[in-house]
């Protein structure tokens, strides 16, 4: 917490990517229809793995992997799941219509989202997964507007 006990920001830990997936799930309990999640870090820091638990907690049967070759998966839960992956766009990215996701009733979950950053909306939560070591991660959540900085303090005090 910061000082006017507004957190700017929630730094965890994880060891293995099964607490990695597990923070995702954690996390996505309290998701929202509108959610909008961006993905930064590390190659192979686990973002999937991440969204992995999203959908774990959101009732996706489906497997999830990285739509890097798609660019956007969807998946069917108990909030509509979309999963992209913006990695290898160039200026195609206005073909794509992300308000309609961004601005839709499920969960937007964005993978190096900083290559769209003016496309994102104004309130979103930046998730930056960081390689520590082999297994260790440090996941670091930054909250852009009031929705998201009630998630980050509900996941602080859980």
């Amino acid at each position: 917490m910061t000082s006017g006990d507004k957190m700017n920001q929630l730094k965890l830990i994880t060891n293995s990517g099964e607490e990695t997936e597990n923070l995702g799930y954690r996390l996505g309990k309290h998701l929202f229809s509108g959610a909008v999640l961006t993905l930064e870090g590390d190659l192979g820091a686990g973002k999937t793995t991440f969204t992995k638990g999203i959908a774990k907690s959101l009732h996706i049967n489906q497997i999830v992997k990285s739509p890097t070759f798609t660019i956007i998966k969807e998946y069917n839960g108990d909030l509509p799941l979309y999963h992209m992956d913006v990695y290898r766009l160039d200026d195609m990215y206005e073909d794509l219509g992300f308000d309609d996701y961004f601005y839709s009733d499920g969960v937007t979950v964005v993978e190096w989202a900083k290559r769209i950053k003016e496309q994102l909306p104004k309130n979103y939560l930046e998730i930056n997964v960081f390689n520590l070591s082999e297994t260790k991660r440090e996941v670091v959540l930054i909250p852009h507007g009031e929705q998201y900085v009630k998630l980050c303090e509900v996941l602080h005090d859980e």
